[in-house]
C-alpha cells in the first residue's frame, strides 16, 4: 500500500504525471477536484480504511502540509513516498500558459510557491523521495533523491 504525495510548483507537471504514471493504480486527490478540505480529508480516510493507494496531487511545498499526510498513511501501515518537481520557474510559467483559460495560475502566484517550497527530506518519514525533471521532450526523468 502506498501513498505518493507529488511536490512542486504549479504548473510543474504534477496531474500530467499522475495521469501518465498512477491513473490506473492510485486514487487522485486533489483540492482542484475535491474543493474542500473535509472532502479531502474523507477520500484519505477512505483510501486508508480500504487500504487503496493514493497520491496526493497538490503543491505540498511545506513540510507542515505534507505531515498531515504522511502521520496518516504511516498509522495505516502505507508506505509513503514524495516525488518532489525540479521545474524551472520559466518551464512552470511556459506550462501554466498552455492551460485553458479559466485554469491558468497568476505568474505572481507561482512565483510566491516556489519562495515557500521545503524540499522535501526523509525526516519527515518519507520511505523514499523521487526527484522529477523536465527532458528536451517536456518528458518527465524521475531519478532517486540522494
Amino acid at each position: 500500500m502506498e501513498g505518493a504525495i507529488l511536490i512542486g510548483i504549479q504548473g510543474s507537471g504534477k496531474t500530467t504525471f499522475y495521469r501518465e504514471r498512477f491513473s490506473e493504480t492510485h486514487v487522485r486527490i486533489s483540492l482542484d477536484e475535491l474543493r474542500t478540505r473535509e472532502r479531502e480529508r474523507a477520500l484519505i480516510r477512505e483510501c486508508l480504511k480500504d487500504g487503496r493507494p493514493f497520491v496526493v496531487d497538490n503543491t505540498n511545498v511545506l513540510a507542515s502540509e505534507r505531515a498531515v499526510y504522511i502521520a496518516a498513511a504511516k498509522a495505516a501501515g502505507f508506505r509513503v513516498t514524495a516525488y518532489h518537481f525540479r521545474v524551472p520557474l520559466r518551464a512552470a510559467i511556459a506550462r501554466n500558459n498552455r492551460r485553458p483559460a479559466g485554469e491558468k495560475i497568476p505568474v505572481p502566484a507561482l512565483i510566491a510557491t516556489l519562495k515557500r517550497l521545503q524540499p522535501p527530506t526523509v525526516d519527515e518519514g518519507f520511505d523514499q523521495i523521487y526527484s522529477v525533471a523536465l527532458g528536451p521532450e517536456n518528458q518527465f526523468l524521475v531519478t532517486v533523491q540522494a
